[in-house]
């Protein structure tokens, strides 16, 4: 059974933490390059060639049935979030490693290579940058990243020397097209769909686009006691009223768009004043671009009509955007052949969180797999995998793997 490896690897890789209390493994770190050293060595028992490349990416190389051949890459990041889970990224490795480890065993070199990346920084937690592994590898990363600090002042172009890395060759970690046949990724699916399903596995659809968006609003600060209620011009009642109003109109949506305010700031922050400026994010998700826009579009409006209702000027600036990465039809085909061969159903469904194949898309067609993790739960702790879900997973992975076909033979890539 492929699922208790992949769980013992799990727990294993999970104790490799800046601290004792909560699970952080940030890009560059010290234990970024002990939990890297640890995933070569579970690559090279898989029969593989392993290397760090230029931007700390872990790279494994499984030849086809000659040498030099193109790949199907798999994989995802070792990096983590601050007091995290296990699974997050780490799932999508060992996954992988697993079912190599599984056709060296047998003997087993398919017409194509194997190559699986664990990516070294997807999460952006230490340089406010994500998907920087990933983008080495598509050849778009943005080289100005490198100089930009982290808490504690270092640069990234620091950080990667003292990591034993030369910022100077990251384009060295570039691929081109014609080396890839394919992108593939297994990851938790990080919410509760499949679950509610009862389902270990699900197809994805397409890797939902985002809007990030920073609103400011400013009315009259005030004395709690003394400004009468109709004429007050309250930055954060009108703030709240905005925030209802996000939340009604995704979920009155039926095509996936989420709404989300993370961070809300009234000032000037005294019991007894009425707020006279309040500052909130909205982040915007849907697994289509142009509804995304739409959506960002009609939600501006109805803030904008608040803020005029309410007396109250708003600024309002778009601080992020990222575009939907559909999974290619001749691929999503063949995962979900894998499923129905596992003697599993096929449930279609959207990634609302951001994966690596959102970069990955410059250089090759994506799909992925997500397995169900308990309670939806992600960037917690508490975030779970049954070992008959690990399995499960696995088994489909390998699956696709061994009946995997070209673009060119599989359908119009």
């Amino acid at each position: 059974m492929l699922g208790d490896e992949i769980v013992s690897r799990i727990n294993q890789l999970g104790t490799i933490s800046e601290t004792s209390e909560h699970l952080a493994r940030i890009f560059l770190s010290p234990e970024h390059r002990i939990a890297a050293d640890l995933i070569m060595s579970w690559m090279k028992d898989a029969g593989m060639a392993a290397h760090l490349d230029a931007i700390g990416n872990v790279c494994g190389r499984y030849e086809g049935d000659r040498l030099g051949l193109p790949c199907l890459m798999l994989g995802s990041h070792y990096d983590t979030v601050r007091d995290a889970g296990k699974w997050d990224g780490p799932l999508g490795i060992i996954t992988a490693v697993a079912c190599v480890a599984d056709l060296n065993r047998r003997g087993v070199r398919l017409p194509f290579a194997i190559e699986i990346v664990g990516f070294a920084d997807e999460e952006g937690v230490r340089f406010s940058s994500t998907l920087l592994g990933s983008r080495a590898i598509a050849g778009t990363f943005d080289e100005s990243v490198l100089s930009t600090r982290d808490s504690s002042g270092l640069t990234m172009r620091e950080a990667m020397v003292q990591f034993g890395l030369d910022p100077a060759k990251i384009g060295a970690a570039a691929r081109a097209r014609r080396e890839l046949h394919a992108y593939v990724e297994l990851h938790i699916e990080q919410g509760p769909v499949l679950e509610q399903q009862h389902l270990p596995v699900g197809v994805v659809t397409a890797i939902s686009g985002a809007t990030r968006l920073a609103a400011n609003l400013s009315g009259m600060a005030g004395h709690a006691g003394t400004v009468p209620m109709a004429l007050r011009r309250d930055a954060l009642a009108g703030a709240a009223e905005c925030i209802v109003a996000v939340e009604a109109f995704c979920k009155a949506d039926d095509a996936g768009l989420v709404g989300t305010v993370g961070v809300i700031n009234a000032m000037p922050g005294a019991t007894n004043v009425i707020p006279g400026r309040v500052s909130f994010t909205l982040d915007i998700r849907a697994p289509a671009d142009a509804h995304r826009k739409l959506a960002v579009a009609e939600i501006v409006r109805r803030i904008e009509a608040i803020a005029k209702r309410r007396e109250l000027s708003l600024q309002i600036d778009v601080t992020h955007e990222n575009r939907t990465v559909p999974c290619a039809p001749w691929l999503k085909t063949q995962v979900a052949e894998a499923v129905v061969a596992e003697n599993y159903p096929v449930f279609e469904l959207p990634s609302g969180a951001g994966h690596d194949g959102m970069a990955m898309i410059d250089v090759a067609d994506v799909a992925m797999l997500f397995v169900r993790c308990r309670g939806g739960i992600s960037h917690n702790p508490a975030e779970h995998v049954e070992i008959a879900d690990a399995d499960a997973g696995a088994r489909v992975l390998l699956r696709l793997i061994e009946n995997f076909r070209s673009g060119e033979e599989g359908g119009t890539a």
